[in-house]
């Protein structure tokens, strides 16, 4: 799987931004706008999306690329 895609608040604006990169991949007005186009690029390159709160810490985690361990059974 390649990188993570990172949804954090920055100042009056949520960003996306790529695992190590310097410059974020788009800015929105609201945490869900921000997710839902980082879901876009998280499936289209088979990503992980971090999902941080207001206060930095990451709330949740998106996987859409293959599953290192999937379930038996």
């Amino acid at each position: 799987m390649g990188k993570n895609i990172h949804v954090t608040k920055h100042g009056d604006h949520w960003s996306i931004m790529q695992e190590y990169a310097e410059r974020s991949s788009g800015n929105f007005a609201t945490q869900q706008e921000a997710f839902e186009r980082a879901r876009e690029i998280a499936k289209n390159n088979q990503q992980e999306v971090c999902i941080h709160g207001v206060n930095g810490k990451i709330r949740a985690k998106h996987s859409y690329g293959p599953d290192d361990c999937p379930p038996i059974g």
